[in-house]
């Protein structure tokens, strides 16, 4: 498939996005997130719901009003990990803010895993709003945090909901903050989506919520790059 027929000239802030189509473009691939399948969808939380679906690793989570809250007051990660496993090109995606007084650190992983000797994450892609130290989006993989990546682009606002969906499809990772892409990156040495496939959330120093979890298998087309002459 070629990708690079003529358009109308757009900003490149309103091509990056996900189109109303349910179409997100990224480097040389296609993603059909209208047809991908599901494989979890949890809208609103009972306590009951989050303990039968996730384990409480660190740091305090509970249920409030239908959304999970994390709450962590130290300078380490407070997690709350999926007891399933969703293996291969996945994507997870949520509605998130903070809580009062807390600002910072809402943070997500996929292909992710959990180290019980230590009590700790091991092997998993990880992505934050508002954290990487300096009000960041950022990306790191764990646990060596050999690949990391941050940007200030997004004007957070802690009072605000946003809709955060976190992708991997083979070797390129994705995060798309209400409907725009925010960054892409290719890992060299990918984790093996077919051996680990936890999902989790993270409290880093914070206090955020969050509800309407889905996480998806991705549906895509490998399309070759072209641009359309201009002149």
């Amino acid at each position: 498939m070629l990708r690079g027929e003529k358009k109308p000239y757009e900003r490149g802030a309103d091509v990056c996005r996900t189109i109303p189509e349910g179409t997100l473009l990224l480097f040389g691939k296609e993603v059909d997130l209208k047809n991908s399948e599901v494989l979890y969808q949890q809208e609103e939380f009972t306590q009951e719901i989050m303990e039968r679906d996730y384990d409480v690793k660190s740091g305090e989570w509970y249920v409030e009003d239908g959304w999970v809250v994390g709450k962590n007051p130290e300078m380490c990660p407070g997690m709350l990990v999926s007891k399933a496993d969703y293996f291969g090109n996945v994507m997870l995606e949520l509605t998130c803010t903070m809580v009062a007084p807390s600002t910072h650190d809402i943070n997500v992983m996929i292909n992710g895993s959990w180290d019980d000797v230590k009590n700790e994450r091991s092997w998993a892609y990880v992505t934050g709003l508002e954290a990487f130290w300096h009000g960041n989006i950022g990306f790191e993989k764990s646990p060596k945090y050999d690949l990391t990546i941050a940007n200030g682009m997004l004007d957070f606002d802690p009072t605000k909901e946003y809709r955060l969906q976190f992708g991997r499809i083979e070797s390129t990772l994705f995060v798309v903050v209400d409907g725009k892409l925010a960054f892409q990156i290719r890992d060299p040495d990918p984790i093996d989506g077919n051996l680990y496939g936890k999902i989790g959330f993270e409290a880093f120093a914070s206090w955020w919520k969050f509800r309407d979890v889905c996480v998806k298998r991705l549906s895509y087309t490998n399309v070759k790059e072209a641009y359309v002459s201009e002149f």
